[in-house]
């Protein structure tokens, strides 16, 4: 045990260098659906100096992306009872606004909530919305009796989709995915015939690939991974080819973490952090990435990778990111991977040692455009819950400032 006074001077040192970072994942970390798991507010109590302020620079990242981050700063600061601003929060949509070769151009939007207002707010200056298709073209959507048309098209005339971006799981999965798979083989005008001999596919943002994610319910639920299963899996079946996606944003994306730490450097003054902490509770989604995105750091002085193979890495994802040099730059020494056991993760499940055998070792739970490699998904920690997270990290941190 640390002796108080030794502590306090070493919390103090801390706040002032503040060296580390810390990104939060929070279904499964710090909420069960809208309950707060208990270990998150003695946590965060662990984390604030006495006027309140965070010792480290600290940003959640998080897969939803059915809300606005504002939105998400709100919840996460009356819940956890912790001053939260919307810049510590990354949503799996959040590098959309990093995009701007998309921004002019007409996307169709999927998901649930307001994902129109979302688009606009991150540049997307011509958005067209699944209910807006409907109107359209009432004809389409076919699958519920119930809902099947009663009124002529509307009049308003729709331009021509030029891009998808899926937010998010839908509510009603056969209406978006039967109006999605109208876009792509029409290349962007579902009024007409399917053309089975397109040479181009439109292109395919997919925000989020957490197949499940853990909420009040004793089981995981579906995540948006499992609708883009059918997506692909519907597309296939019908062309013979596979599914092709211009960008995958979210976890394990290297995008997203190199965002997050962009966000934590403008916490910092803009001066480098030495290790970033990523706390997650899901092997393919948290535990990859934060993994994934230390790689990355250890490779990125020697190979000075372009823009676009960082994306790519363990990705399969092509997509030229057009964004200010800054924000794409990566100083941090390290990210470590803290895997806590109260959500997705069930510590009695083996860890699959080869995607080839995966199948009858244990599931295979990552994205289809995953590669999965062994070192990606054991975590550099496993610990109880989010409070014992931060008490390693406190610890290490301390450990390393008392050398100094």
């Amino acid at each position: 045990m640390w002796c108080r006074g030794f502590l306090q001077q070493t919390l103090r040192f801390m706040s002032t260098s503040r060296q580390a970072g810390i990104l939060f994942d929070v279904d499964g970390v710090l909420l069960r659906g809208g309950s707060v798991i208990p270990a998150a507010r003695q946590a965060f109590r662990k984390l604030l100096d006495q006027n309140n302020n965070f010792l480290f620079p600290v940003v959640f990242v998080t897969n939803a992306g059915s809300c606005q981050r504002h939105h998400k700063a709100q919840q996460l600061s009356h819940l956890l009872d912790v001053q939260i601003t919307p810049e510590q929060v990354v949503l799996s949509h959040s590098p959309l606004r990093m995009l701007k070769s998309f921004h002019d151009k007409c996307v169709l939007v999927s998901g649930q909530g307001p994902v129109t207002d979302i688009a606009n707010t991150l540049g997307f200056q011509k958005v067209v919305s699944i209910e807006q298709i409907r109107e359209q073209h009432p004809l389409l959507d076919m699958v519920d009796h119930n809902r099947r048309p009663t009124l002529p098209s509307s009049p308003l005339t729709l331009p021509k989709i030029e891009a998808i971006i899926l937010f998010g799981e839908p509510i009603r999965w056969e209406t978006n995915l039967q109006l999605l798979i109208d876009v792509l083989l029409t290349n962007g005008s579902p009024g007409c015939e399917y053309n089975a001999h397109l040479s181009n596919q439109l292109p395919v943002l997919a925000c989020n690939m957490d197949l499940v994610w853990m909420a009040e319910a004793p089981s995981p639920r579906f995540g948006h991974g499992m609708f883009l299963l059918c997506l692909e899996s519907v597309y296939r079946k019908l062309t013979g080819r596979e599914l092709q996606y211009q960008a995958l944003l979210g976890k394990p994306c290297l995008l997203t973490y190199q965002y997050a730490e962009h966000l934590l450097r403008l916490q910092n003054q803009n001066r480098k952090l030495t290790t970033i902490y990523a706390v997650g509770d899901n092997l393919m989604t948290d535990i990859y990435g934060a993994n994934l995105y230390n790689r990355y750091l250890a490779q990125q002085q020697a190979a000075m990778m372009t823009s676009t193979k960082l994306v790519a890495q363990g990705t399969g994802s092509q997509v030229t990111i057009a964004a200010p040099e800054e924000e794409l730059v990566s100083a941090a020494s390290q990210c470590r991977s803290i895997l806590v056991c109260t959500g997705v993760y069930n510590p009695h499940s083996p860890l699959p040692s080869d995607r080839g055998t995966a199948i009858t070792e244990t599931v295979f739970h990552g994205h289809r455009d995953l590669v999965l490699e062994p070192g990606l998904v054991e975590p550099s920690h496993v610990v109880e819950d989010v409070e014992a997270a931060v008490d390693l990290l406190l610890k290490r941190e301390g450990s390393m400032t008392s050398d100094l």
